[in-house]
């Protein structure tokens, strides 16, 4: 048995991870595999019932399950409350309270929905699956001292950028792992040739990769590298880099698939706990209409069966029951274009489930 704490959060988390659960039972039903749900809450939800975004209850749910599947949090109604208030910080808190420091972005490009993606036929038709695996708990973002402070003429601002030995190496390590499992390639991204902390990334990555000969190693300074996503995606296969760096390229390798609708995550630690969401927010303009996109949800249930369970068959499953519903035509309205069928969240969902039930 497999127990996985659901927490679908705001806007359109709920419909969403609703179809990702639905996917989870076929693929459950259809192999004999038991997964049992177990449903929290968190974000603008939790905070207007229980005064939290994330209640005491909702990470003791998360702490006696194997798994999280992740919605989405965060609407117009909360903007103006304190940060500690904010529904997202319901996310920072969970990764925070789970020890979750590697943040995994697959971005792939689905033949079926290539009329989306900015890039040009030429590069399209070579393809790309790249996995860019961002640090999460360090860098820029948590870097002390921080804030500002008064001078003759104004403010003085200061943001600190810092690094451990320990904290390149666990992430490096996740890396390399993973590589091992696609293409055996891992390009670190930095600034070597400006930051002391980029220059004991190489070190220390050099360093772990003494036990990881099996696997290629390259270095890109950030700038390039942003360069290169977009002239040939295809050269790269994971992508190794900070916070800061991750957050700006994971975007970028989004925009390059077509639709940020179709975009899972995983955000892996020490333990054996994982978070698995799509990289989209909550959307709340769009909740309640049957219009999101589910897919992204659906691939984060993907990478919790891969990542999670070991079950790297199932996830491939999932992976090509959405390929093979795609390619039938059906579209959500934000991947529509003419030709194709548009259908809901919940249409999709329940065409994808049919192509599990189905799954030979």
């Amino acid at each position: 048995m497999y127990k996985i704490a659901v927490i679908p959060g705001d806007g359109i988390g709920p419909e969403i991870t609703e179809q990702a659960v639905k996917v989870l039972k076929a693929v459950g039903k259809h192999f004999n595999i038991d997964f049992s749900f177990f449903e929290a809450s968190a974000g603008g939800a939790a905070l207007d019932t229980k005064g939290d975004p994330l209640p005491q209850e909702t990470i003791e749910i998360c702490k006696s399950c194997d798994s999280i599947l992740f919605g989405a949090v965060g609407g117009h109604k909360w903007d103006d409350l304190p940060a500690e208030k904010r529904p997202e910080n319901a996310v920072l808190r969970l990764r925070k309270e789970l020890g979750l420091f590697a943040n995994l972005r697959p971005a792939v490009i689905f033949e079926s929905l290539a009329d989306a993606s900015p890039l040009k036929k030429e590069i399209l038709d070579k393809g790309f699956d790249i996995m860019v695996i961002r640090e999460l708990t360090g860098g820029i973002y948590f870097g002390k001292p921080r804030g500002r402070t008064n001078i003759n003429n104004g403010f003085k601002a200061i943001d600190t950028m810092e690094y451990t030995t320990d904290e390149i190496q666990r992430i490096a390590i996740v890396a390399f792992e993973i590589a091992r499992k696609r293409r055996k390639k891992v390009t670190v991204v930095d600034k070597s040739n400006v930051l002391e902390t980029s220059r004991l990334w190489r070190e220390v990555v050099k360093s772990v990769h003494k036990n990881y000969q099996d696997v290629e190693i390259d270095f890109q300074y950030v700038d390039n590298c942003s360069m290169q996503l977009v002239k040939a995606p295809y050269q790269f296969d994971v992508i190794l880099t900070g916070n800061m760096f991750g957050d700006i390229l994971s975007d970028e390798s989004a925009a390059l698939t077509g639709s940020i609708g179709m975009l899972p995550s995983a955000s892996l630690g020490d333990g054996s706990l994982f978070l698995y969401e799509p990289i989209h927010g909550s959307a709340p303009d769009i909740a309640g209409q049957n219009t999101a996109n589910p897919i992204a949800s659906i691939l984060s249930a993907a990478l919790m069966l891969r990542y999670s369970f070991d079950l790297q068959w199932a996830a491939e499953v999932i992976e090509n029951s959405v390929r093979a519903v795609l390619a039938k035509g059906y579209r959500t309205a934000d991947i529509m274009h003419d030709g194709c069928i548009e259908v809901g969240t919940l249409e999709m969902g329940e065409l994808i489930s049919r192509e599990i039930e189905n799954y030979k």
